[in-house]
């Protein structure tokens, strides 16, 4: 099997961040392990540490701790520059830079939990999954 790229949506960090017994806990965990790839562009790690850092009083993180966790992903992800655009193509205009940093990168799956949000994008060669999914299709959710 080859190793799964991936693009993380915002909603799988924000449930890691609120309950370290989940599987997208799990699955962050794992980043960097050599089990997937993960890719990221500018404009999804900026929504990342707004997003974070507006959660902040639902998790016990600091903005020191949202500050390391990026740094990390930065540093063990691949970063893409977007240069085309289609949109609109998804129900929710705000996930259509995923959608394009995914195809960009040609990426296998987009992790999600708004699975409704990225319909149809099996057209484009991605597929929306859910952590639970991935971790299946790596042949461990114990880890």
């Amino acid at each position: 099997m080859t190793k799964p790229q991936i693009v993380l949506d915002t909603n799988v960090l924000v449930t890691a961040m609120r309950s370290r017994r989940g599987t997208a806990f799990k699955l962050l965990s794992r980043v960097g392990s050599n089990d997937f790839d993960i890719h990221l562009s500018v404009p999804l790690v900026m929504e990342y540490e707004e997003v974070l850092l507006r959660q902040l009083e639902q998790t016990v993180m600091t903005p020191t701790d949202v500050d390391n966790l990026l740094n990390y992903l930065c540093s063990v992800a691949y970063f893409h520059e977007i240069f085309y655009l289609w949109r609109p193509y998804l129900r929710d205009p705000d996930d259509e830079f995923i959608l394009e940093l995914a195809v960009t990168a040609r990426c296998d799956y987009i992790i999600t939990y708004n699975l409704r949000d990225f319909r149809g994008i099996e057209k484009f060669g991605v597929h929306a999954i859910t952590p639970a999914e991935l971790l299946a299709q790596l042949g461990d959710l114990s880890r």
